[in-house]
């Protein structure tokens, strides 16, 4: 077996599909390190056992040799963006966002090697959007594409929430 079908099969244990896995193939065989990112917004002080199934994930790209960003949603974590359910998060003091960030710092290296990992805010682009940037940004999809999308959003008297998909 190749060094590549070992990194493959490797990655692919545990998982249902792999999105694009010949895209993926081809970028592990141009031998070119990965940089790897998944996002994770601090709504709570603590991760949960659901975030360690993609930290693990994230950890064997680490051992082939990647580099993962553990990206840190201060910015989407103070607006109480939808959470895929028929609620909107609550939005959280800037304190509290802080605090929980440095939690997640400390779990996060429990599973993913510190020196293979960089951690990033995403406020570090998105509070330097202006209202136009963000128009402009939005404008990049049509509400018919979202609403195509799962979870679907409606617009309530409160504000934009997500509803269940229709049975």
């Amino acid at each position: 077996m190749s060094e590549v079908d070992q990194a493959l099969a490797l990655l692919s244990r545990g998982t249902h599909e792999i999105l694009v896995e010949d895209e993926l193939k081809k970028k592990l065989a141009s031998g070119r390190k990965l940089r790897i990112k998944a996002g994770f917004d601090p709504t709570a002080p603590d991760l949960h056992l659901g975030h360690s199934v993609l930290l693990t994930k994230m950890r064997q790209f680490q051992d082939l040799g990647h580099t993962v960003i553990f990206l840190i949603g201060d910015f989407t974590g103070r607006i109480g963006d939808p959470t895929g359910k028929n609620v909107t998060r609550k939005p959280l003091t800037e304190e509290d966002v802080k605090a929980n960030a440095e939690t997640y710092k400390e779990q996060v290296f429990k599973i993913l090697d510190p020196e293979k990992t960089e951690v990033r805010f995403n406020a570090e682009w998105f509070s330097e959007l202006t209202a136009a940037k963000m128009i402009e940004l939005a404008a990049q999809s049509t509400v018919a594409r979202m609403l195509l999308k799962r979870p679907r959003y409606v617009l309530t008297p409160s504000g934009l929430a997500s509803s269940p998909p229709p049975k």
